[in-house]
């Protein structure tokens, strides 16, 4: 599971602590696809309505691989990450 989370985190789909609703699947998209969250949450639910119930599936198994943030970049809460410069 961790080479799965760090695919993931190498081509930038991680779940954003600051802009998450529910689980921060939306706005990891989002910030991977340079959209906004909320833009990014719009466009997910009329894609997922093309396939009836399928959000029921894809949203968890998303959330289950797409990593963290804050375990992707190691820091705690509060705190900046460590590749950035205070």
């Amino acid at each position: 599971m961790n080479d799965v989370h760090q695919t993931f985190a190498r081509q930038g789909l991680v779940r954003p602590r600051g802009s998450r609703v529910l689980g921060g699947v939306c706005a990891g998209l989002g910030q991977r696809f340079g959209i906004g969250p909320w833009a990014a949450r719009l466009l997910f639910v009329l894609v997922l309505m093309v396939i009836p119930g399928s959000q029921l599936l894809i949203y968890p198994v998303l959330w289950i691989l797409m990593p963290s943030e804050e375990s992707t970049y190691g820091y705690t809460p509060g705190t900046p990450p460590a590749n950035t410069v205070a």
